[in-house]
């Protein structure tokens, strides 16, 4: 019963963020970019609910736009990888032999080097902004979903239905297509819901450490490094960004451990 609860909480957090982000506009009367020097540096009230910044701008409005660039890149960079990853592992898995040991010394190479160093990498090749971030993202974490597809692949290749299958004269296009891939859709949930927050705090990080969008943009990240630097003298700087980011990857653990226990994945 607590599960459920805590279930339906984080998914109404979680559509709560993304409708104020989409909508922002409606929600507040102040732009991210919109700065007013005679009011810098103020403490939350009731005309900035969550303070001003340096140079004068809604941090409010700020998480808000923020938002939509954190939520964003955490999604997309996902499902980018999901692709790759399902394509890669289904192969893998299905086909075997040498095609599953070349693909497999693939993703181990990938693996040899750090995700924030080689993320970093990509973001030099890239290039800083929102397709640097969405692509370093994306290219370090389909390794995730392709050893997990193939796992699952392995297993699901040997069960009677795909045997029967196969049997009946279906190729292996079709096999993987009817048989396969509608029974990866269980894991394959709980490993979005476990990614997307991942991807989502590696994005804060990168942009913490000054690369990811360049100003006057903002994502929760750089927020927390503008916060940081006055974090003594105006703590409301990163209280509430760090506070939302929080509350944001909180919702995301609920919901995989819920969808976990719902679809029996260990």
């Amino acid at each position: 019963m607590k599960g459920k609860k805590l279930f339906s909480i984080s998914i109404g957090f979680l559509l709560l963020i993304s409708l104020f982000s989409t909508f922002a506009p409606l929600v507040t009367k102040y732009s991210f970019e919109e700065q007013n020097i005679s009011e810098r540096l103020e403490s939350p009230s009731f005309h900035h609910w969550m303070g001003t910044d340096n140079l004068g701008r809604d941090l409010f409005s700020r998480i808000l736009y923020g938002a939509r660039f954190s939520l964003l890149s955490g999604v997309l960079a996902t499902l980018i990888a999901l692709l790759i990853g399902t394509i890669t592992g289904t192969v893998a898995g299905y086909w075997g032999g040498w095609v599953d040991h070349v693909l497999m010394r693939i993703i181990d190479f990938f693996m040899i080097f750090p995700t924030l160093l080689m993320a970093i990498l990509l973001m030099v090749l890239f290039g800083r902004g929102f397709t640097g971030i969405l692509f370093a993202l994306a290219l370090t974490s389909w390794i995730t979903q392709a050893r997990l597809v193939r796992a699952q692949t392995l297993q699901i290749r040997e069960m009677e239905y795909v045997e029967a299958a196969k049997a009946l004269g279906l190729g292996p296009i079709k096999i993987i297509y009817k048989h396969i891939l509608p029974n990866l859709w269980g894991p394959i949930l709980v490993s979005l819901s476990i990614q997307i927050p991942t991807n989502i705090m590696s994005e804060s990080m990168l942009s913490f450490i000054g690369l990811g969008l360049q100003p006057p943009y903002s994502s929760w990240g750089t927020l927390a490094n503008e916060g940081f630097r006055a974090m003594k003298s105006f703590p409301h700087l990163i209280i509430f960004p760090g506070l939302v980011l929080f509350l944001t990857l909180l919702a995301f653990n609920y919901l995989g451990d819920e969808l976990r226990d719902r679809y029996e994945v260990r």
